[in-house]
């Protein structure tokens, strides 16, 4: 199914497109025909249940996986046609379990990047102290820790800091805050809200929970096998008769 985007602003632009997008896997297709835009900027969430196509659909953007039909543009240009290593300076990545290199300390772990990069270690230094700052982690206490003398909810901060480190446009965050106690991840959240509206960046975020796509989204793109069946705001999705969103506004009418 194709959905056309809801009340998109013109004067944006258009930071990842999918135009006829078809994934398969050893013949068996997981993605079906997508083609929808995400504007610079936006706060878009892909809503769904296990195996609906939401982490498939986000690894397209990345150049982790290749469309078997169809074209993903990031800034205006197929993924098949970048170098895979440049595309990924261009685009942060956020995974649940963080993905932190337990023989680093915090510090290094933050600083990967723009050290793969060439920037010069005081540059390096600067950037990783910002940004730890900025995640709410105290350079002096936390630079010199291993990952292992951190919290769940400490490593996924590190995980963000780590994925702003070079100062990507774009951010794929792949159900990030999903294995942290009700708490921390609904500090998580808030915080990161602020923080994607004071950076201003493009950010893809996967989750099966409908109140975390309502407290984060700009917009919404529910998916279900493989189809994008509703892609809209918040109030529309609320409002949408198609028997998935039904299904997960109930979810939210049962624990209100």
């Amino acid at each position: 199914m194709q959905v056309s985007p809801n009340h998109q602003p013109t004067s944006r632009s258009i930071a990842v497109e999918f135009d006829q997008v078809g994934f398969a896997l050893k013949g068996r297709p997981l993605l079906h025909q997508l083609s929808f835009t995400i504007l610079a900027g936006e706060f878009l969430v892909l809503l769904g249940r296990s195996g609906s196509g939401k982490t498939t659909t986000m690894k397209l953007i990345n150049h982790l996986l290749v469309p078997t039909t169809g074209q993903v543009r990031v800034q205006g240009k197929a993924t098949t046609d970048w170098n895979p290593i440049a595309l990924r300076r261009q685009i942060g990545y956020v995974i649940q379990e963080t993905g932190l290199f337990p023989h680093f300390t915090i510090e290094r772990n933050v600083g990967l990047v723009p050290s793969l990069q060439g920037w010069k270690p005081l540059q390096i230094k600067s950037r990783v102290h910002e940004l730890l700052h900025l995640v709410g982690l105290e350079p002096a206490q936390f630079s010199d820790r291993y990952p292992h003398q951190l919290s769940g909810g400490q490593r996924q901060r590190v995980g963000v800091a780590r994925a702003l480190a070079a100062d990507p446009p774009i951010l794929l965050m792949d159900e990030p805050f999903g294995a942290l106690d009700p708490i921390t991840r609904l500090d998580l959240q808030r915080q990161f809200q602020r923080l994607q509206q004071d950076l201003g960046k493009t950010v893809v975020f996967v989750t099966h929970d409908i109140q975390e796509a309502f407290l984060l989204a700009s917009r919404i793109g529910l998916m279900e096998s493989g189809n994008m069946v509703f892609l809209g705001t918040q109030a529309e999705l609320a409002s949408s008769s198609h028997p998935e969103a039904q299904t997960f506004l109930e979810t939210v009418r049962v624990f209100n």
